[in-house]
């Protein structure tokens, strides 16, 4: 499997994410080495290995929720790069259709 620079540039206008002709040649290169690698992990043969669900042997390691006010956006910051806003929220289109719409 390989990626062109055509697909890059289609997935970074979906992420909004402007990239030249020489970025997205790249990037379709390290893609496609990136999946002929995964492709290589797929033959591995590691049928028989048993599924690793904990590697550090600590269980139940949890952190205090506190907010920090230094690491937050204001509104104002949050929408900055929005491409469309309303009344401080993100605009954005539909995903779910439901019978009603």
């Amino acid at each position: 499997m390989s990626v062109n620079d055509s697909q890059v540039k289609h997935i970074a206008s979906l992420a909004n994410i402007p990239v030249t002709q020489e970025e997205s040649e790249k990037i379709a290169k390290a893609f496609t080495d990136t999946l002929v690698v995964v492709d290589q992990l797929k033959k591995a043969g590691a049928a028989d290995t048993p599924t690793t669900h904990q590697v550090t042997g600590l269980k139940n390691v949890w952190r205090e929720d506190v907010v920090k006010e230094e690491y937050s956006f204001s509104q104002k910051e949050a929408l900055a790069n929005a491409k469309v806003t309303h009344q401080g929220y993100f605009v954005v289109p539909y995903v779910l259709q439901n019978k009603d719409n």
